[in-house]
Formats: structure tokens, sequence, C-alpha cells
């Protein structure tokens, strides 16, 4: 069973589907051996959330070789999906675990991370469990790097070690992404967010410099908990300061509850072992049965635009897949469902090209992803405003508020001409 890469990978024919790892579990070691094998593969699709790493098999000369269809686009994929060689699939990250069990999606070749095996036999899924878990146990074919950097984590990512089909050992560093110094426009949006949130919330929140802002200002208060598909080295300061302890929380008192995560070598540290860490399913994490029975749910999410009347676009630059879907409707719904919960929506004014995001309707060819009608908090760097039980036109007044100032009578003007 133990062999070198280019043989576990020589199983993987032409037509298949092949799944890769989520994230800082991504077996570069074995993606790399399977695009060394392009001139003897046609037709094979990849199938994946979002990888970190090179993702060789993407590139324009291996077009008649692999066809990409993500459930999340990320920076590596992202010019091969705009070029059309592959292909995005949206789907709420909730029900992505189900398209590969009830075999909507069926896998051929699972290829995995996991940790070395314990004196049982069994090894961890580690950093990623989301819907790995799932490729796993319908994948007809198992190939798993076992990497000793790889963390054990608790939860429901173990596999015996007797139901790999072939294994390549390996010692390599786990992707790391560390975020940029905080910018006041950030830091801003980070203290606004923060305001909302009460002690003894539980929190759902991604990674990148928003959520990194967020948990900067958390330092006075009390008794946080974790409910979130993915957390990152942010979290780590609250959690050995005690204000998160999950104390609060009715599912899984205590508990840091998520998913993957992905961040930098401390992370992962602090995930090895760790009993107060539980790594589970997409299909229970996001679901939004569960999410709601936490208290307060903070569920804090991010956008590309906005429009006047509430419409959320968090996928796509127009027609341009640039992420996903995502976890964002489910957290939404969950928050808003949630005792005294608050669905958050953090976002910078303005992008980078000086263009508002807050605009009068979105651009042509942008997907919805959170309609007018579950739509709550938006916060900007200008402020936070709760669109919910608002008319269009209360709306669109209180989101030109925290628009820019450079673009508030411009929004105004536009408003008017359309209603």
């Amino acid at each position: 069973m133990i062999c070198k890469a280019h043989d576990a990978v020589s199983v993987i024919e032409s037509n298949s589907n092949v799944f890769i790892h989520t994230a800082a579990a991504t077996p570069i070691l074995l993606v790399k051996a399977l695009t060394e094998r392009h001139a003897e593969l046609q037709n094979v699709s990849i199938y994946s959330l979002h990888t970190e790493g090179e993702a060789s098999y993407a590139h324009v000369k291996y077009q008649n070789s692999f066809i990409p269809k993500p459930m999340f686009v990320g920076p590596n994929i992202r010019e091969s999906i705009h070029s059309g060689r592959g292909s995005y699939i949206p789907v709420f990250l909730s029900e992505a675990p189900a398209l590969f069990r009830d075999g909507t999606i069926p896998i051929d070749v699972a290829m995995i991370s996991v940790s070395p095996p314990d004196v049982h036999g069994y090894c961890s899924l580690g950093t990623s469990i989301d819907i790995s878990l799932a490729a796993v146990q319908s994948a007809r074919y198992i190939i798993a790097q076992i990497n000793s950097k790889m963390p054990r984590t608790h939860g429901d990512g173990f596999i015996h070690i007797s139901g790999l089909h072939a294994a390549v050992e390996c010692d390599e560093a786990l992707p790391e992404i560390t975020i940029e110094p905080l910018n006041d426009t950030v830091k801003a949006i980070g203290k606004h967010v923060a305001e909302l949130i009460e002690d003894g919330a539980t929190l759902q929140l991604g990674i990148g410099s928003i959520p990194n802002a967020v948990l900067s200002f958390l330092n006075n208060h009390k008794n946080l908990g974790i409910h979130s598909e993915m957390f990152s080295d942010g979290i780590l300061p609250l959690v050995e300061s005690g204000v998160i302890n999950g104390s609060q929380k009715n599912k899984h008192r205590g508990m840091i509850v998520g998913s993957f995560a992905v961040g930098t070598r401390r992370l992962y540290d602090f995930m090895h072992d760790n009993p107060v860490l539980k790594m589970l399913d997409f299909s229970y994490v996001n679901s939004v049965e569960v999410i709601r029975k936490n208290p307060k749910v903070s569920a804090i999410n991010s956008a590309i635009e906005i429009d006047l009347s509430g419409q959320i676009c968090a996928d796509s630059l127009g027609t341009k897949i640039y992420s996903g879907i995502g976890g964002q409707m489910d957290f939404i719904r969950g928050a808003a469902l949630s005792d005294g919960g608050k669905p958050i929506i953090a976002m910078p004014s303005v992008a980078r090209s000086g263009e508002s995001r807050i605009v009068p309707v979105l651009r042509s060819g942008a997907g919805v992803v959170t309609t007018r009608g579950h739509v709550h908090y938006v916060v900007t760097e200008f402020g936070s405003v709760n669109l919910h039980g608002k008319t269009i036109q209360e709306r669109a007044k209180l989101l030109t508020s925290i628009a820019h100032p450079s673009h508030r009578e411009w929004l105004e003007k536009s408003f008017h001409e359309m209603y």
C-alpha cells in the first residue's frame, strides 16, 4: 500500500472523477504526480472546494487532460474558470456533501492528506473535514498522502489505514496563510462589527483582514463561542485569554466547532490532538437547524457589492465567478433564526479601484448570494445599519449613509431616478 506518488496516482484513468482534499490539507505531492500524467489522460474531472498551492492541472497546456469543477473558486484556478477550461458548481456548503453521498457527483478517486495512524490504525483528515469526508466515504478508490505534519483532530475525520488503497508517506509543511497588517479602513469595520457582538455570542467568521480586525476588538467581551465552517489564527489570542470559552453555547458547550481551517503552523499545532476542538462535516456544521440552536449567533460574512434594496453579490464580478456561494446563506439564515442572533455583512465601502461597493443595482450578470429578504446588518468603515423590516426607500437611505462620502450624492440621485 505504501508507494511513490506516481505509483499511487497510476490508478486514475481518463474520464474519471477525482476529488482533491481542501485548503491546508491539499495533497500537493499527489496533485503534482497527477499533473505529470497529463499525456496519458483525457477528460479527468477535478472536484474540489478550495485548494492551496499551485493547481498545476488547471494550466492551459493541460486543458485536454483535466477539467476543474470547483465548488469555490480560489486564486489558483480563477483564470482557468474565467477562460472556460473549467466551470464552477454553485451550491450551499450545507448541501455539498450530499452531492457525493447520493451519487449526484460520483467520485472515482479521492486524493487526501491524513495524519499518521495512531496505535489503533486510525488516521485523521486533520484540518479539513468539510466535503472531504463525504468524498472519502463515497469514492471507489482512496489515495492518501500520510503527512507527519498533519495535525490529528477530534471529530468526524477518522479513517482507518486499512481503508486506504494507496498511500505516500511524507514530511511536508502544510500550506500557510498570513494576513497583512490591518489598515485604518479594516480596523474601522472591525470596530463597528465588534460593537454589534454581545457577551455570550456564538461566532461564525472566516479568514482575512476583516475577521481578524473584528477579533482584535473583542478582548473585553465575555464567554464567546465558535461554531463556524472555518477559522484561522485570529481566534487563538481570545481562546488563550478565555474570552472564547463556549460556556454559553447550547450545542457542543465549551467546544470550538469547525469544518476546516487554514492559517499558520501555530494554528495547526493548536489543533493537534486538542479535545476542545471538534472538526465536523459541512452537512452538520452548516445546517441551519443546528446553527440556530446556539444563542446570539453572530455570523460575519463579506460581499463584493450590495444594491440599494439589499441584494448581496458575494461570488462574482458580473458574470465572472470570483469565489463562491460558500456557507454565507447557511449562516445568515441560521443567525437570523438564533435567539438574539445577528447576521452581519461587513465590507469596505469602496473597491481598490475606488468604485463604490454599494451600488444602485448589481452589475449585469452578478449572482445574488444573499437575497434582500435575508439581509439584516450591513457594516462598512462608516458605520452599521440594520435593513431588517425596512422598506426599499428606507434601505436606500440607510445604505447611502454608510457609503463612501464621495459616492453618496450619486447614490441618492440614482435611487430617485429608478424609483
